[in-house]
């Protein structure tokens, strides 16, 4: 049998004045109005709740134990709709997320969610250089960003990761390894691939570029890049090669490039991440769509 909320409502405020009329000018009721919901909510629970007479109202031993229950969880309840109204008032405004090199096709997919179920705040995307993922969050151009792992940044926090997709390897179409099926990591002792440079840490620098199979055998480091396009320029230029994920290799086709599966090194995936200690109604909104 569903409940009714206002005929618990007229029960907490009968209880504490004990009186009709009282009750009926807190509630903005007539008192036919309170002892009609009071009426239907003794029917529904199958007992009467208060003693009336002439001259008084009292609780029964059943009103009692009911309003020993019924306080703390009314009390939740309005807590609950409280959380959700403080809630729905927070995410509002402009959440800033950045990312590194394309749009992915899952973050556009959960910027349009976003938008639709939470249409009093505004996101607004840019661009984030590619040789330097967590500066934009430093600097606070952005609230959020998306991200290449790995982040081992301690003000930083890691949220959602998805978008995990094998590496491939991004060539010209005159390399050596530009018509193969595949081609194993240890395969690329050697070879040169393009570096990052700026401000990014060594370990996510080494993570994009290796300098090594994972066997030891040297990569070389080619020309320092800080952007995607960049560093696909020089790749057609034959002034090395590339690790980039399935998605970006076929968002990013071009006719004088080619990308072939890559099997040795861990697959590449997306973080969505913020600043430690500023997490907002808004980027924890964002986040749920992400997962």
């Amino acid at each position: 049998m569903a409940l009714d909320v206002r005929e618990l409502e007229c029960f907490l405020v009968l209880a504490d004045e004990l009186h009709f009329g009282r009750t009926a000018e807190r509630l903005y009721l007539s008192q036919g109005r309170v002892s009609q919901l009071l009426q239907s909510l003794e029917r529904r629970i199958g007992g009467p709740l208060f003693e009336r007479t002439s001259r008084r109202v009292a609780l029964t031993p059943l009103g009692k134990e009911f309003l020993t229950s019924l306080r703390p969880a009314y009390a939740a309840l309005e807590r609950v709709v409280e959380n959700a109204r403080e809630y729905a008032a927070a995410a509002g405004g402009t959440l800033r997320i950045g990312f590194q090199g394309t749009a992915g096709d899952e973050i556009l997919r959960a910027v349009s969610a976003f938008q639709e179920r939470n249409p009093n705040c505004r996101i607004s995307v840019c661009e984030l250089p590619l040789n330097d993922p967590f500066g934009g969050l430093r600097r606070r151009m952005v609230d959020a960003a998306v991200v290449l792992l790995p982040v081992a940044e301690d003000d930083l926090v890691v949220g959602p990761v998805f978008s995990r997709h094998p590496q491939t390897l991004a060539v010209c179409k005159q390399h050596r390894l530009a018509g193969r099926d595949s081609v194993d990591a240890e395969e690329l002792a050697g070879e040169t691939l393009m570096a990052f440079s700026g401000p990014a840490p060594g370990y996510w620098r080494q993570a994009q570029a290796p300098t090594q199979t994972p066997s030891g055998a040297l990569i070389h480091r080619g020309p320092e890049v800080a952007t995607l396009q960049e560093g696909l320029s020089l790749i057609a230029a034959g002034r090395g090669a590339m690790l980039i994920c399935q998605p970006t290799g076929t968002n990013n086709r071009r006719a004088d490039l080619t990308t072939v599966p890559l099997t040795g090194f861990p697959e590449s995936a997306l973080a969505f991440i913020w600043r430690r200690g500023e997490e907002t109604p808004s980027i924890r909104a964002f986040a749920e769509y992400l997962t």
